[in-house]
């Protein structure tokens, strides 16, 4: 029968937990990407901002593909040089888990960025300057004032960049990372039954979305608690 896939069941839930790792350390990397950028956005200085908004642009205007395979193939050869610089001769090779991690958190924090700049520039600015007239430092005003409504009106952005994220973790299975995809790839290589594996792989993204949005839901609640009457 065709659930029963030739035994290929467990190399698929592997591929699938191998997703989960590379969407969770993508996702880590370009939260801190994103938000590093939005500050810089908004900053003071034009050097920075220029900068900032030159990498959003970049980002938005080069496909994810492309992205993944100009980080696989260049970064061991910018590692490599930086290598040789410091006195370093042996070969260094970037594996395509790093590569995959590094390319889909680039490309999730050009469009986190954005989302993080919106909301930044949805607190007032009174609450920031209240908070300082009291005596709270700049860190605490961060953690205490901006943090909270920051996370709070930039969760359902991010919770979509994180969806369409989960999906671009296909794109590494084109330099052999063993994913979902790859595995279902390499199954359907060997049994040659591209609709069950490709079908089987379909319903494991769409379990995998469903749960990602059941989380959501819930941190989206949790974030509403206490504020304009959220329960």
């Amino acid at each position: 029968m065709w659930w029963e896939l030739h035994g290929f069941w467990p190399q698929l839930l592997l591929g699938t937990l191998m997703t989960i790792k590379l969407a969770l350390c993508a996702l880590v990397l370009g939260l801190g990407i994103g938000l590093a950028m939005a500050c810089a956005r908004l900053s003071s200085s034009r050097l920075l901002a220029g900068l900032a908004r030159l990498y959003t642009n970049v980002i938005r205007g080069v496909p994810e593909l492309l992205g993944v395979l100009l980080i696989y193939f260049g970064a061991s050869q910018l590692v490599q040089l930086a290598g040789n610089w410091f006195g370093y001769r042996q070969y260094i090779e970037v594996g395509p888990f790093i590569a995959g991690v590094l390319a889909l958190a680039l490309a999730f924090g050009g469009y986190a960025a954005e989302v993080f700049r919106g909301a930044f520039l949805a607190i007032p600015p009174g609450q920031y300057e209240a908070a300082r007239v009291l005596g709270m430092g700049r860190l605490r005003c961060f953690w205490r004032i901006t943090l909270p409504q920051l996370w709070r009106t930039a969760l359902p952005g991010l919770g979509n960049l994180f969806l369409v994220l989960l999906k671009d973790t296909a794109l590494v299975s084109v330099i052999g990372l063993e994913e979902l995809m790859r595995k279902a790839s390499l199954a359907v290589t060997y049994t040659r039954e591209p609709f069950t594996f490709y079908f089987t792989a379909t319903l494991m993204y769409l379990l995998l979305t469903w749960i990602t949005m059941q989380l959501l839901a819930r941190l989206e609640q949790r974030s509403r608690k206490g504020f304009n009457g959220g329960l």
